[in-house]
């Protein structure tokens, strides 16, 4: 169904999927720009040692530990972070949009492709109609020439028509197989083994 295939098309084609992953990156390159707003938190250490002299001239070593907790906490920074804050939102409002630009051009693609193939089938069957009928005066015209009703001109003209309504049709064929090609490329469903595919058969 044409439905289920452009809803397919919007959340699966390469294109909507590379500008998903811009947006989101987009996303998270704002949230990390707010994030430099909040308070940090860092575990401290230290150790000191050295060598030092206690009663009675006598040599010794002291040592010391501490551990603690810093809290960081931006007061003013010249409106730096603003800045890039605003400057990321700029950047996630530009990769929505291109985002939505993506899915609109995918779906509009696809639902034209889809068109251009079943007008391109229809064609198909009208012409392999218009050769079956062609086939048919054709054969009526010779056997009319032959108990003398119609003259050669009209056998000409019958085959002509036969012959024309015939490259009407394999032209119209080939256009059906470049339009499947072309909707499966539109909906992002497009495979080498699909070409290799339409190519065996114009081998034939």
């Amino acid at each position: 169904p044409l439905d289920e295939l452009v809803s397919r098309a919007s959340e699966e084609h390469p294109a909507v999927r590379r500008a998903r992953v811009a947006y989101d990156v987009a996303q998270l390159e704002t949230e990390k720009a707010r994030a430099q707003r909040l308070p940090t938190i860092d575990a401290v250490a230290s150790l000191q040692g050295g060598r030092g002299t206690v009663a009675n001239n006598i040599s010794g070593t002291n040592s010391g530990a501490s551990v603690g907790v810093q809290i960081n906490l931006p007061l003013f920074t010249g409106g730096q972070i603003q800045n890039r804050i605003k400057e990321t939102l700029v950047l996630e409002e530009r990769s929505r949009n291109d985002l939505e630009a993506a899915r609109r051009f995918v779906t509009q693609s696809t639902r034209q492709a889809w068109y251009n193939l079943q007008s391109g089938a229809a064609q198909v069957k009208a012409l392999e109609a218009a050769e079956a009928s062609s086939q048919l005066a054709l054969e009526a015209t010779q056997l009319g020439y032959r108990v003398g009703i119609r003259v050669n001109v009209d056998v000409l003209n019958a085959q002509s028509q036969l012959y024309q309504t015939r490259r009407d049709l394999a032209r119209a064929r080939y256009d059906v197989l470049l339009n499947t090609l072309r909707l499966r490329q539109a909906s992002g469903r497009l495979a080498p083994s699909d070409v290799l595919a339409v190519d065996r058969l114009l081998v034939r």
